[in-house]
């Protein structure tokens, strides 16, 4: 049986495109490790490592490896629940996001999601850019940082522009080859350990505040990784290879930037390995954690962009978004990560907490038609974002439970509430 519903609209002539405003058809599935390499690429990125680098001060080891167990858990599973739906209907986020919350009212979706995903763009280049520099050994020298900043904003988008092929076959050369270098790292690591001066753990984290960085170094990318795992063949392939990088692979990461900062004061693999005396393997690890995840990054930018303004010209926002990360790179956002990474936690998860509930229990499984008359506003998904993330934000603050995943179960109950008595709000399919 075909993983796409026959009302579903599939357009032979976005192709090229990647199918950024149409379901991927079958004849354009990705067998299971394409897409497991792909989304474990993306995963393996600097940003999770310094999160990590965030909680290592905060506590000792079993508490630390407590909060990222269960911290990677919950973002795996909430990926791997949006993969399931994204390679049966065949649609990304964005499109999915027009049936719960409108064809108006899910431009909102596209802002938030492409808007992140740029920030992200823009901060690992700065981090990366900066690292690099102090690696020369020329950390203050500005026109070689905006030189770099240039070069690698471009330079990373190149695979994105291309699309779906490109950035499999890279992932299927870096991944390996990080994963071995991260490996190596962390067995050096683990032989300095106890040489290493400990420091008591300080506790300026709360666990609630911990496993919210965990969860929110991956929320918004992993919101958005149904912009691949729409390409599985089975629903099994997309919940298995989510989960091998929003679980496995994150959690590495978030450990990898935990256990550096413990050993060797600072949160970066990179320059760990620096001071393990394997410069060239940090470089080339550099270069390719670096390619991988923004390759994503910009593509996601791409596909929330084309959505929004309904068109299929996704190669045009590749670019336009890597002009706009330009400007957000060379504003200094890089230094706002810690607040980033919580705001990401609170604003993005409810947006997947409705699609699931849309998805099951108003449209039975069954997303119809994307031509099929919508509201311009979904009220019930409306409603149940804005309550949800406000519950999110104010649970965090108070330090009431994991404030993603309040979040994403208010938002959740609160749309299936409201879906039941504004019917007018969702379209079911015909019987």
């Amino acid at each position: 049986m075909s993983l796409i519903s026959e009302s579903q609209v599939v357009d032979p002539s976005q192709a090229g495109e990647d199918y950024p405003l149409s379901a991927v058809p079958v004849s354009a599935r990705k067998p299971f490790w394409s897409l497991a390499l792909l989304l474990m690429g993306f995963a393996l990125t600097s940003t999770t490592l310094f999160a990590g680098g965030q909680l290592g001060p905060s506590f000792n080891f079993a508490g630390l490896m407590g909060i990222i167990v269960v911290g990677n858990i919950i973002l795996g599973a909430y990926c791997a629940t949006l993969g399931f739906i994204a390679a049966k209907s065949g649609l990304s986020t964005v499109l999915m996001a027009r049936f719960s919350f409108g064809n108006v009212g899910s431009r909102w979706v596209d802002f938030i999601l492409g808007f992140t995903q740029i920030g992200w763009y823009a901060f690992t280049t700065a981090v990366i850019v900066q690292v690099l520099l102090e690696l020369m050994g020329a950390a203050d020298n500005r026109v070689i940082y905006w030189v770099l900043v240039f070069f690698f904003n471009y330079g990373f988008c190149a695979t994105a522009y291309i699309g779906y092929r490109a950035i499999d076959w890279l992932s299927r050369l870096a991944v390996p080859a990080m994963l071995v270098l991260v490996v190596i790292s962390l067995a050096i690591a683990f032989g300095d350990f106890g040489a290493a001066e400990i420091p008591a753990p300080s506790g300026e984290l709360s666990t609630g505040a911990a496993l919210a960085v965990v969860i929110g170094t991956f929320i918004s990318g992993g919101t958005q990784a149904t912009n691949w795992s729409r390409f599985a063949k089975t629903g099994k392939s997309a919940v298995l290879g989510t989960l091998a990088a929003f679980a496995v692979v994150n959690g590495i990461l978030v450990f990898a930037g935990a256990f550096s900062t413990s050993v060797y004061g600072t949160p970066d693999i990179i320059q760990a390995m620096a001071a393990q005396g394997i410069l060239a393997a940090a470089l080339l690890l550099l270069v390719l954690n670096v390619w991988t995840t923004q390759d994503n990054t910009i593509y996601a930018f791409s596909v929330a962009g084309s959505n929004m303004f309904r068109t299929t010209k996704r190669h045009a926002f590749v670019l336009g978004g890597a002009t706009f990360a330009l400007v957000l790179t060379l504003s200094g956002i890089y230094e706002q990560l810690p607040n980033y990474l919580i705001f990401l936690g609170t604003v993005i998860p409810p947006v997947g907490g409705i699609i699931m509930v849309d998805f099951w229990a108003c449209h039975r499984g069954q997303f119809p038609s994307l031509d099929s008359p919508l509201p311009a506003f979904n009220w019930a998904g409306v409603i149940a974002y804005i309550a949800g993330s406000a519950i999110a934000y104010f649970t965090g603050n108070a330090g009431i439970g994991i404030a993603p995943v309040n979040g994403i179960i208010s938002a959740a109950v609160l749309y299936y509430g409201l879906s039941q008595v504004m019917p007018q709000g969702t379209q079911r399919p015909s019987v």
